[in-house]
């Protein structure tokens, strides 16, 4: 593996690491089918005692046969949160990555931590924004779920990796 160029050794660790983590990621989410995983479950707990804090009625209730959590603010549904609303894929993007790219274990360890509490946080709020955009103006819900949220997330994981390659040494 060291023989190899370092752009090679570094897209080969990075496909592998990926499709590694994402096909367990992938069993776990299928065992728990059809119920929501644990992790989409905490992030709807999550992301319901932030909105309560701000003041909504919110309760989550599972969807039967299917693996969603729906909010419900004051027994009107509003929006369902899905496995892919988690964070766990822009994770593993993210782990996947700076192991790829490699470093000092000593700095990696704290630098992923760090990356996944801002990942989760970011998550948080977006699930938050998303919520508040479909009870007050649901016309634009489906362009900042589809496009901007997602953009804004993966550009964070962009300027994380670019302060690893910067740090790392």
């Amino acid at each position: 593996m060291k023989s190899l160029p370092p752009a090679l050794r570094f897209l080969l660790i990075f496909i592998v690491l990926y499709l590694v983590l994402n096909g367990l990621y992938g069993l776990w989410i299928a065992g728990w089918y059809p119920q929501a995983d644990p992790a989409t479950r905490w992030v709807g707990q999550q992301t319901a005692a932030c909105l309560r804090w701000g003041g909504y009625h919110l309760e989550l209730v599972p969807v039967s046969d299917k693996p969603l959590i729906g909010f419900v603010n004051n027994n009107d549904a509003v929006i369902n949160l899905f496995e892919g609303c988690n964070g766990i894929n822009v994770m593993i993007v993210f782990i996947s990555f700076v192991i790829a790219f490699g470093g000092p274990v000593r700095k990696m360890i704290p630098f992923i931590l760090g990356g996944l509490l801002l990942i989760h946080g970011l998550n948080l709020v977006r699930v938050g924004f998303l919520f508040w955009l479909a009870e007050t103006d649901s016309t634009w819900f489906y362009y900042f779920h589809k496009y901007l949220f997602t953009a804004f997330l993966y550009a964070f994981v962009f300027v994380a990796w670019w302060i690893w390659i910067r740090w790392h040494d």
